[in-house]
Parts: structure tokens; C-alpha cells; sequence
């Protein structure tokens, strides 16, 4: 059923090379073409989830990674930082995951461009970030952006923004892959062209695709050149991945012949984060386990937070010299992720994605560090969006930070309803954000605004049912308590 009636492998791959070669190209410019490098990494990837049969992984050879692979993070805080840092940091390269949308908290454009703390944007931020550690240590840390196409060019013009801040910023390209048709197994693109119709015909193909795209963008040499060895790869959105320099010291301190070429930060589970990959120890390498390749019998077992206590943060450092090695034997053996997806027009069809982090087994002498929560800071939704706007945070050079009036180093469990999806309508619902600093947990559904200077402590939940409304009052102090029906606030 896989082959969807193809008689091999082979005539699949024919078909699919002829289809896409005969595409025939609008008269658009030649960078937004399908170039030939793409071609090749999605055939490959296409060859490869074709051979691919039952599980990517044994579930009795799955052992607990060995406590010697996993290193504390306080241990590592413990030793004293050397002179030679700046040394350390002249060799480090920030990369951030620049590909996603902002579509999901209803806006449009890159979702970097999202202004989530003082007018601070996910972009503004990390450039603050990283200015305030070349200027604090007079070195030269540059930021790479892996845009997608789907950011690329919006990204391009914000960025002149940044022209006299002290960074130095390049970008370059996830790779563009054809979507294909769930039950035919051919590519949906008619030609090469990316508007109109044929406008979701094509995909970026998960981060995964950084090691590729980013050789042969020809950045890759370039910054081996310039003297830098690691890069520091983390998601644009997590406001916790910030450049620490006690895991880039233990990083660079390791004995040269147990050279580490990745650092994966995994932080301790939560019942949120059960679907989260976690790192295992399978045929005697550190390996990445996602949801996606756990056998159905066990996926009960792999969301235990007693068996699986980390989960990986993506949150990365790897060797610059190890990509290129690897990339050019080949023997980055990353799992498929198949995403199945329903079109405007109904038409379902799957994306072949890979993950950045599964390449771990590939690298030599890789290491997990177990990292504070604080590392870990994602924004997915406007209930993220709430806690890292509030007073929960402190905000100094580019970096938020837990408030130290805060009693306890836990954040809030917030959950809010359908009505606050948009960021527009988010902060529409918001005269002011509350004082959220002995909050343990707030529920809002339904049409629910909020005054100038209310203040939430315990727990809050706040449930106005279909065609009720409620407004609370500016000032209003709400401790343990739960409000429901009508509540009205009218100008006099």
C-alpha cells in the first residue's frame, strides 16, 4: 500500500523524477525556482520513506541513557569561568529557526516579527541578546537566520533595521519540497511556480533540513573559514535559549580526544510536555525518540514521566566541522517524520519532514545537559504570550528572566479559551496585563475581559458561557476564586 500501486521502488522514483523534471516554469525570477540540490535532498528523502517498513526502532533495545552522557547543568554551573572566554565566544555561531508563520496566533508574516514584551519582537530580542554579549566581551558573535521560503523576503526587509547594531546577520534557505498526494504518492505541484494555485503545492521540510541547506548555502565554509567551530541552534520563539557560557565552556573544555560534536539541553518532564522527544541510549549511541516513531503498544509508556524524565528542548550545539564531515559522507541518517495534511480544497496529502535533533547519533561523543526550566520558554500561544508579558519576567538586555518577587521558581498553568487565539483579540481583552506574580493557575473561556491593574492569585478561572459577558473591573483583586455567568461593565 505504500508504493500506491507502483510494481517497485524503482518505478515509483521514476515516476516522481519525471513528474517533477516536466514541471514546467512560470516566468518568475530564477531564485524562487526549485534549484537542483533541492531536487536531489527530496528524492533521497522520497527513496528512503519508500524502504522504510514498520517501526525506526526496536522497542526492547531502548535503554536509559547512561548517567555519564547526561550531565547536570548545576555541575557544570559550578566550575569558574575561565579568562579565555571570549576566546570561546569568537568561535560560536548563533543560528535561529526563522521558517514558521505567525498564521496560528492569527497573524500574518514571519512569526518572528511578533511583538511579544515592551514592543520587543522574537527577532528584536535575539538581536539585543547577542549585541549586549559582542559588546560586553568585545567579540564577534554572529546570528544566522534559517528562513523558509515562506519568510525569507520578509525577513530580508526587517533586517535593515539591525544595519548599526554590532551583529553581523546572514540568512540562508530551508530547502522547498513538493507535497505529496496521500493516495497516488506523486508530487500535487503542476510546475515550479509558488502563487496562485499553486501556492500549497510545496513545503519547507522541518528543521532537520538545516545540515543540508546550510552547506550548500555556502555559509557552512564560510564560517569554518572565519575561525568559528560551534553553532548554538535553537527555535526563534523559545525566549529561554539564550547563549550561556557555562555550557559553551564545557563544550570547549572537553578532552580533545573525546571531542564533543553535540550538546543536546533536555530539561525534566512535565505532565505538559509528555509528547516531548526524549534522548535514549539504542545500540550504543545517544539517540532522539519522538512520539512519531513509538510502536502504539507503547505510547503510553514513552508519555510516563517516570520512565522518560527528560525531553529535548531544542536548544543545540554542534560542531561546525562535524556537519560538513558528515554531510559530505552522507551519513546523517535522520528518521522520517510523515505530516499528513488536508488542503483547502480537501485534497490530502503528506509532508516528508525530518528533525534537527535526531542527527545526535551521528556525531561523535554527544552529550545531553540537563538544563533548568528556564531554558525552555517556548511561545505557541496567546496563553504563552500572557505569562512572558506580564511581571512573572524581567527584562535585561534581551533576556527574560523569572522576577525574583516571585516566591516560587514554577510558572502558572494559564489556559486561555478560543476568544483569545488572535493576538489582536488578545490584547484587545487586555486594558493591562495583571499582576500574575503569585498565580498558580488561570482558566479563561468565553467572552472575558480584563481592566487596568487586576491582580490574579491561586487559582483564577473565569467562564463566561455562550452569549454571556464578563468584564472584570479595573483593579479587581481575584484570589482562588472562580467567576462565572454575566458581568457586565458599562460606561455611565
Amino acid at each position: 500500500t505504500i508504493l500506491g500501486g507502483y510494481s517497485s521502488y524503482t518505478e515509483a522514483l521514476q515516476i516522481l523524477s519525471l513528474t517533477l523534471t516536466c514541471c514546467q516554469p512560470p516566468k518568475i525570477s530564477i531564485q524562487s525556482l526549485i534549484s537542483k540540490k533541492d531536487f536531489e535532498g527530496f528524492k533521497n528523502l522520497f527513496h528512503r520513506f519508500l524502504q522504510v517498513k514498520g517501526p525506526s526502532v526496536k522497542w526492547d533495545k531502548i535503554h536509559k541513557p547512561p548517567e555519564d552522557l547526561i550531565h547536570p547543568y548545576d555541575k557544570i554551573k559550578a566550575q569558574a569561568l575561565p579568562d579565555s572566554v571570549a576566546a570561546s565566544l569568537n568561535k560560536l555561531v548563533v543560528v535561529k529557526l526563522n521558517g514558521g508563520l505567525g498564521t496560528s496566533m492569527g497573524c500574518k508574516g514571519p512569526k518572528s516579527v511578533i511583538s511579544v514584551r515592551n514592543e520587543n519582537t522574537f527577532l528584536d530580542l535575539t538581536v539585543h541578546q547577542i549585541e549586549h554579549l559582542n559588546k560586553t566581551f568585545n567579540v564577534d558573535v554572529p546570528l544566522v537566520l534559517m528562513n523558509s521560503f515562506n519568510t525569507d523576503e520578509d525577513t530580508k526587509k526587517i533586517l535593515q533595521k539591525y544595519t548599526h547594531h554590532r551583529v553581523h546577520i546572514h540568512t540562508f534557505n530551508q530547502s522547498r519540497y513538493p507535497r505529496i498526494n496521500k493516495e497516488s504518492l506523486l508530487p500535487v505541484a503542476k510546475d515550479l511556480g509558488m502563487h496562485g494555485d499553486h501556492a500549497d503545492a510545496w513545503y519547507p521540510p522541518g528543521h532537520g533540513d538545516i545540515y543540508a541547506s546550510f552547506y550548500n548555502s555556502g555559509l557552512l565554509d564560510q564560517l569554518i573559514a572565519a575561525g568559528k567551530e560551534y553553532i548554538f541552534v535553537s527555535n526563534i520563539d523559545n525566549l529561554g535559549a539564550t547563549v550561556d557560557l557555562f555550557i559553551l565552556n564545557h563544550l570547549m573544555t572537553q578532552p580533545k580526544d573525546k571531542r564533543c560534536e553535540f550538546i543536546m539541553e533536555v530539561t525534566d518532564k512535565t505532565r505538559a510536555d509528555v509528547k516531548g522527544g526524549t534522548l535514549i541510549q539504542y545500540d550504543d549511541k545517544l539517540r532522539l525518540l519522538e512520539i512519531a516513531q513509538v510502536p502504539k503498544a507503547h505510547v503510553d509508556e514513552f508519555k510516563s514521566v517516570t520512565k522518560f524524565k527528560i525531553f529535548n528542548t531544542n536548544n543545540l550545539w554542534i560542531s561546525l566541522a562535524a556537519i560538513k564531515r558528515l554531510h559530505e559522507q552522507n551519513t546523517m541518517d535522520m528518521e522520517i517524520i510523515v505530516n499528513p495534511k488536508t488542503l483547502d480544497g480537501g485534497l490530502n496529502v503528506i509532508q516528508l519532514e525530518t528533525a534537527v535533533g535526531a542527527a545526535i547519533k551521528a556525531f561523535d561523543n554527544a552529550l545531553g545537559v540537563n538544563v533548568p526550566r528556564s531554558r525552555f520558554l517556548p511561545v505557541k500561544t496567546s496563553s504563552d504570550l500572557l505569562l512572558v508579558m506580564s511581571n512573572l519576567y524581567s527584562l535585561d538586555a534581551g533576556s527574560l528572566t523569572m522576577s525574583k518577587k516571585r516566591e516560587f521558581p514554577s510558572t502558572p498553568h494559564v489556559k486561555l479559551g478560543s476568544s483569545f487565539t488572535k493576538v489582536h483579540d488578545f490584547l484587545m481583552r487586555f486594558e493591562s496585563i495583571p499582576d500574575m506574580l503569585e498565580l498558580d493557575h488561570l482558566t479563561v473561556s468565553g467572552d472575558v475581559t480584563f481592566g487596568k491593574n487586576v491582580s490574579l492569585k491561586g487559582t483564577v478561572i473565569i467562564i463566561a458561557n455562550h452569549g454571556d459577558r464578563i468584564d472584570i473591573p479595573a483593579g479587581a483583586v481575584l484570589e482562588n476564586k472562580i467567576v462565572s455567568g454575566n458581568l457586565r461593565i458599562l460606561d455611565h
